[in-house]
């Protein structure tokens, strides 16, 4: 049995990023998922719909017709971060299943309407924190939480390019929405703090951050520095930028990662940090190192690599055939973190608890 799931949005990433490889459509490159199934597609613009049917999906010409369908149950929601919540809402309320893009919602307030819903309807409910399926983060997580760096007193996640300078991006939700959780701050730092959560296996309580340079003409923040604390007490950081240039696409790529610094050694990782999964094929090839302080630098070996979109997608499925729901709460959690950030830059980087 499996889980037939409705998509809403197809859009770029939708197509090629959730449909092509998550649901693994793209049958050249991908064998059928076993928990779950993609069956049907929507999205406002009716030009998408030659896309989609060359998927082999059932197009939907409106949402309502999706979510009164039988044949679907759940959904995949992949549209602009305002419309998350209330399409969200709309299909809990239908009796459907949901995953969705992250952020959930553009306020932890909202956030906790879907959570409270969700666990009324007894729905399972997950946002796409994707990037701790990588197979290269999940061999991080388990050198760190073994010890083999030993001591670890620092850390740094981080995510910085270049996006905004040309009029058009600078126009687009990501540089000029800052309360649709468009900047550095809520599109990145948001996948920089659940994957050092992972990594590290404890949450994080406390943020202080501030503001870089205010040098481009875009309404977000150019980036920021975050100063983290976990519940332990363990600092780390977070870089985040639109403001970097990074030499190019292959510069800014594989600069998307992270550095633990532990008294016995150091782990670093390159590319892991973004929507790749390390097939062949792809722009770069992720790499992860130990560098040890006896001058030796050992490359790290990911074992199995699986598509960060299926395992996501699996893994919802499998809460659904399985009767335990997922709640979200991680979702919530993520957005809260965003808001401190922004709370402690916007008042000279004191430190900002973060109450769930």
């Amino acid at each position: 049995m499996k889980v037939r799931y409705g998509l809403i949005g197809f859009g770029g990433i939708a197509e090629n990023r959730v449909a092509k490889e998550g649901y693994a459509c793209d049958k050249s490159r991908f064998a059928s998922l076993k928990k779950a199934q993609l069956v049907g597609a929507f999205d406002l613009n009716p030009a998408r719909k030659e896309a989609a049917e060359a998927l082999g999906l059932k197009w939907y010409d409106t949402l309502d017709a999706m979510l009164a369908d039988k044949e679907i149950d759940a959904v995949y929601i992949a549209t602009n971060n305002v419309s998350h919540v209330p399409l969200t809402l709309q299909a809990l309320e239908a009796g459907k299943h949901v995953i969705s893009e992250k952020p959930m919602a553009t306020s932890s307030e909202d956030a906790l309407k879907v959570i409270t819903l969700a666990k009324k309807k007894n729905l399972s409910y997950a946002v796409d924190h994707m990037m701790v399926y990588n197979a290269w983060n999940k061999k991080a997580a388990a050198i760190v939480q073994k010890g083999r760096l030993g001591n670890v007193n620092d850390c740094c996640f981080h995510m910085e390019f270049a996006y905004g300078y040309a009029p058009e991006e600078a126009s687009s939700w990501r540089c000029s929405k800052i309360e649709e959780m468009g900047g550095p701050i809520g599109d990145v730092a948001s996948h920089c703090f659940y994957v050092a959560e992972y990594v590290f296996g404890k949450k994080i309580n406390k943020v202080a951050a501030v503001y870089l340079p205010k040098l481009m003409d875009m309404k977000a923040e150019d980036g920021a520095y975050i100063r983290f604390f976990f519940e332990d007490g363990t600092q780390g950081s977070v870089k985040v930028a639109f403001s970097e240039f990074r030499g190019g696409l292959g510069g800014t790529l594989s600069n998307l990662g992270f550095e633990i610094y532990g008294d016995k050694a150091v782990l670093r990782s390159y590319g892991t940090m973004f929507q790749l999964s390390g097939h062949k094929g792809e722009p770069i090839k992720m790499r992860m190192d130990i560098d040890k302080f006896n001058g030796k630098t050992t490359p790290v070996e990911p074992g199995a690599i699986k598509n960060i979109y299926q395992c996501l997608i699996e893994n919802h499925a499998d809460s659904v055939l399985k009767g335990k729901p997922l709640c979200g709460c991680d979702g919530r959690h993520n957005l809260l973190l965003c808001e401190a950030a922004h709370k402690s830059a916007q008042n000279n980087g004191i430190i900002v608890e973060v109450k769930e």
